[in-house]
């Protein structure tokens, strides 16, 4: 889902006569069917200046697409900021900007996150340059057309009102910011020659429309690097009924239909090896081309699980295999070809801080 899309044209046309943040409040409620928060309506009338700014060049093709709050499949997320067009050898290029109002953060001392100062005061939260690579990887590991057509993403982030310091630029998140460069209060002409090296050429928004109806599948790069990560791991060999349950609900995942689903209730104490199916059946049916994803309650397990499979703390691209319980109330239907969900008896009837989302 797309909540506002226009040519480069059209976006500057809109920003100029000072419609931009009506125009994208007005979708917004017309695709999500609620409203938002004042304080997001005044991040778009700003952000949206500064892109403008950025964008406001002859070399930009004036019929390159743009799109803004483009939510991602299998999630609740929304890519702030999407540009889309043919680079010098027409190839279809997607530049993934994650814009953020910032203007300090401090140091921490886990891997991708900072500290920075929000409503309602300090909270440690992911890096800009790591939030905008795992975007792109998400989109790259489960969506058909990207992987068919070899659309190029190519995510950066853009803190329009960060003074530099030696803070978000820290050699500590070097690994992430070489994979989505980040661009600070200066570095509107960077950010702008940035985008020129991809975006020659315009799509008239073409590319992203086959993103969003592209259809959901796990990349094989994803399998292979899943599947590599549990081979000749002692960790999660599967003995006796461990074997029985795994090949239960491979049977019952492949049987399964949009009309007619599969549920299968594995019980055990702590101990019996219920986690080691559940990741073993997260590698098997991504292997299979099928859309599946761990899903626990508490965060804990989902670390512990994340880090036996890498074998370090980098985050990866697997992350986006393991997820909480409130994720999926808006979903679209369908959308999961398979849920493994561990420690189900502590799940909710619904969702969010004050328990009011999802139905009855």
């Amino acid at each position: 889902m797309i909540v506002y899309q226009s040519t480069k044209d059209g976006f500057l046309s809109d920003v100029l006569n000072n419609e931009i943040d009506t125009k994208i409040k007005a979708a917004f409620i017309r695709h999500l069917g609620r409203s938002t928060s004042q304080n997001e309506v005044l991040s778009w009338t700003n952000s949206m200046m500064h892109m403008s700014n950025v964008l406001s060049d002859p070399e930009i093709a004036t019929d390159a697409g743009i799109s803004i709050e483009f939510q991602i499949p299998l999630t609740s997320k929304r890519i702030d900021f999407v540009i889309t067009g043919l680079n010098e050898e027409h190839n279809q290029q997607v530049i993934i900007v994650e814009l953020k109002q910032w203007s300090k953060a401090q140091l921490t001392e886990k891997e991708a996150m900072v500290r920075t100062h929000f409503q309602h005061g300090a909270t440690d939260t992911v890096h800009p340059s790591y939030q905008a690579w795992s975007y792109a990887a998400l989109i790259e590991s489960y969506n058909r057309t990207v992987q068919d057509e070899n659309i190029s993403l190519i995510p950066c982030a853009y803190l329009h009102n960060y003074t530099p310091d030696d803070v978000i630029t820290n050699t500590f998140y070097d690994f992430h910011i070489n994979k989505a460069p980040v661009f600070l209060r200066p570095d509107a002409v960077k950010l702008r020659n940035f985008i020129k090296k991809y975006v020659k050429y315009g799509d008239d928004r073409d590319i992203m429309y086959k993103i969003e109806n592209g259809r959901l599948r796990p990349s094989k790069q994803l399998a292979d690097s899943v599947a590599s990560m549990i081979a000749g791991n002692r960790e999660f060999i599967m003995i006796d009924d461990q074997k029985e349950v795994y090949e239960t609900a491979l049977l019952m995942a492949q049987r399964a239909t949009n009309e007619k689903k599969q549920v299968l209730i594995v019980e055990g104490g702590p101990g019996t090896g219920k986690s080691v199916v559940a990741i073993n059946l997260l590698t098997e049916l991504t292997k299979r081309g099928l859309v599946a994803k761990y899903v626990s309650k508490n965060a804990a397990p989902r670390a512990v699980y994340i880090t036996k499979l890498t074998g370090k703390f980098k985050r990866t691209n697997i992350d986006n295999m393991f997820g909480g319980t409130g994720s999926y109330w808006d979903c679209d239907k369908n959308t999961f070809d398979a849920l493994i969900v561990d420690e189900a008896h502590r799940l909710n009837l619904k969702s969010g801080l004050y328990q009011n989302q999802g139905d009855e």
